[in-house]
């Protein structure tokens, strides 16, 4: 009768010895779906044969201690050796999880022992805000739209504005559940002070970085509200002097246009024309005459009073007049030559013959 209750002791120390040889970490785990899920069973037995693993009390896959992992119907599912491992260990990997994957994870040794744990599938939706970019006056109310759907849990939903987040009290949150997924949205209205950037964030615990929608708020400052704002001064005064800049451009075109037209000139014009103008100066001074503003130096009228002209131009000078001998011979006036004609001879050391018409 003593026999009995010493054997019932053993078989249950020997039973907890085992399952502190056991381990199946991490007890919770929590995924987005699409992420891989990674659970590892260890053990410091070496005596066990198979290593079962199941998916909701359902088998998903067998290890073999000689063996190794054994084929399956699932090629999302799968096992390797633990690295650096002084015990019996395996990891359990599944791929691509889902929701339908969502629940619990065992490991199951042989006639030894069964270690369970937790597995959450989230699902990562969508998030967008309503709109384009914004343009507002300084100091307006300014309404913005944030809706996210397909999220599984609810997600949490968090505005922000200028890299600043928004206290929860001035925003509104709507929830509705449809087909196990979770649609949420939310209105801001906030005043505008400044430009900024607009951000919705929604997020589930499993996922790392929230997913974001963001339009851009620009602000303009009414001008005619600050009294101190010099914006129309600065305006003004900018356009003016741009406009005289352009006047003083315009003015310096047109100058030196007409300067490379004068400049176009042909040499032979300019030194007939200063000839000209020395000779009959020269003449009225010396005869006490004036000029005949109308007389042509190229009149075909008197072709041989203009050859002779022309011919003694170069010779002639002021102090010839000054030289004049007396009056050879004197033609009385005539209509043709429209003035008095009179001929003068020089000393014998000049014999040519000048024409002066003097009106």
């Amino acid at each position: 009768m003593e026999i009995l209750p010493l054997l019932v002791l053993v078989l249950s120390w020997w039973t907890e010895v085992a399952r502190t040889q056991m381990k199946l970490t991490p007890a919770s785990l929590t995924v987005v779906g699409g992420d891989e899920a990674k659970f590892r069973c260890s053990t410091s037995n070496t005596a066990w044969t198979v290593m079962t693993w199941l998916l909701g009390n359902r088998p998903v896959l067998t290890i073999d201690k000689l063996n190794g992992v054994l084929p399956t119907v699932n090629p999302n599912m799968t096992a390797v050796k633990c690295s650096k491992s002084n015990t019996e260990c395996w990891e359990f990997i599944l791929r691509h999880t889902e929701r339908s994957n969502q629940g619990q994870v065992a490991c199951d040794l042989q006639l030894i022992d069964r270690r369970t744990a937790e597995l959450f599938v989230q699902e990562k939706g969508n998030v967008k805000v309503f709109g384009e970019n914004r343009l507002a006056f300084k100091g307006e109310l300014v309404l913005f739209q944030c809706q996210a759907a397909g999220w599984y849990p609810e997600p949490t939903l968090q505005w922000q504005v200028h890299d600043k987040k928004v206290s929860r009290d001035e925003y509104n949150i709507s929830t509705e559940e449809k087909e196990n997924l979770f649609a949420v949205s939310s209105n801001l209205s906030i005043q505008a002070g400044r430009s900024s950037v607009v951000g919705c964030l929604v997020s589930v615990s499993a996922l790392k970085n929230p997913l974001e929608s963001s339009v851009n708020l620009t602000v303009v400052a009414e001008v005619l509200e600050e009294e101190d704002d010099c914006t129309i001064f600065v305006a003004v005064t900018a356009s003016l002097a741009a406009l005289l800049l352009l006047v003083l451009l315009s003015i310096c075109t047109v100058l030196c246009y007409r300067h490379s037209r004068k400049a176009k000139k042909k040499p032979q014009e300019v030194l007939r024309s200063d000839q000209s103008g020395f000779w009959e100066s020269s003449v009225a001074e010396a005869t006490g005459g004036n000029v005949n503003q109308g007389f042509s130096s190229e009149s075909t009228t008197d072709v041989d009073s203009s050859e002779i002209i022309i011919g003694t131009r170069s010779q002639m000078s002021f102090d010839t007049f000054l030289k004049v001998p007396d009056v050879v011979r004197s033609s009385s006036f005539s209509l043709d030559t429209e003035g008095r004609n009179t001929e003068f001879q020089e000393d014998n050391t000049c014999s040519n013959v000048r024409r002066i018409t003097t009106v």
